[in-house]
């Protein structure tokens, strides 16, 4: 009888602390998408080979081969199906997918290659940046932190920048572009469009949304690595430009009949993220 009151008090007590706990502790944040990046289209071709296969607003390509199918990208999370449905329409099943590349590892576009690597059997290359970022599920992310997490996955192969790729007859180039995320990875290779050979650069992302870029603990040669990103895209073979953001390069999915109003080159690319990115650091100064 004389312990009852001392297990009151040791129950008031954890309780308090619980209390305190949920007040000092933020819930995520969840990640909201544009309406975009999670409406579906159907597949779009983009040359004799290559083709977008995800949502309207989010890049995601993939190329056949003879000898299989190479995806670069995925989009958000809830693609995963989209994704699959869409190389079932392309006239492939899932297990034709051999390859999946990427162009660096947040949520909006690594988001579904873990449900699409199983779906498929395929092999996932990356760079050690983006491998250790999509193994973390995104994760601890230099800029967001925990709020932009998704289901994490391995790479099965690490590769080196110019590093080759090949699958049939297509071969694929990553040229490392950090900037964006250390691991940021451009790929180039070549297609054909109406019997001619068509030179494709899909490209990475040079924006710096919300980011610190000066004084950056984390990321202290942010700068730096986004100027040498800038001068090495202006130097891509690139008859036809792709951005993991598609208005970004002048495209719009969703506008079958024009997919493509504004092209833009590798060069403007280039130099319109240069003007942004000093136009951000004069304003810090």
């Amino acid at each position: 009888m004389k312990t009852r009151p001392l297990t009151l008090l040791l129950a008031a007590l954890l309780a308090a602390a619980s209390a305190r706990a949920a007040d000092d502790l933020p819930q995520l944040k969840p990640y909201l998408a544009q309406p975009g990046w999670l409406t579906p289209i159907a597949p779009l071709r983009i040359a004799d080979h290559t083709w977008q296969v995800g949502a309207a607003g989010i890049t995601a390509l993939l190329i056949k081969t003879e000898a299989g199918a190479v995806l670069i990208d995925g989009g958000m999370p809830q693609a995963a199906e989209l994704l699959l449905a869409n190389i079932r329409k392309l006239g492939l099943q899932p297990g034709d997918v051999k390859l999946i590349l990427n162009t660096h590892a947040h949520a909006d576009h690594a988001g579904p290659l873990a449900a699409v690597k199983r779906a498929t059997g395929a092999t996932l290359v990356a760079n050690a940046e983006s491998a250790a970022l999509m193994a973390r599920g995104g994760t601890h992310d230099i800029h967001f932190g925990d709020d932009i997490a998704y289901p994490p996955v391995q790479a099965d192969r690490l590769i080196q920048d110019g590093e080759l790729i090949q699958l049939g007859a297509i071969t694929f180039t990553p040229t490392f572009t950090p900037g964006h995320t250390p691991g940021s990875t451009s790929w180039t290779w070549t297609d054909t469009q109406g019997g001619k050979p068509l030179r494709i650069a899909y490209v990475d992302s040079l924006s710096a949304p919300g980011y610190q870029l000066v004084g950056n603990l984390g990321y202290p040669h942010i700068v730096e690595a986004y100027t040498g990103s800038i001068a090495r895209i202006r130097t891509l073979p690139c008859d036809l430009l792709l951005t993991p953001h598609p208005d970004q390069s002048g495209w719009n999915y969703a506008d079958t009949a024009n997919p493509h109003p504004q092209p833009m080159s590798c060069r403007a690319y280039a130099d319109e993220a240069e003007a942004n990115l000093k136009s951000r650091l004069q304003s810090k100064q």
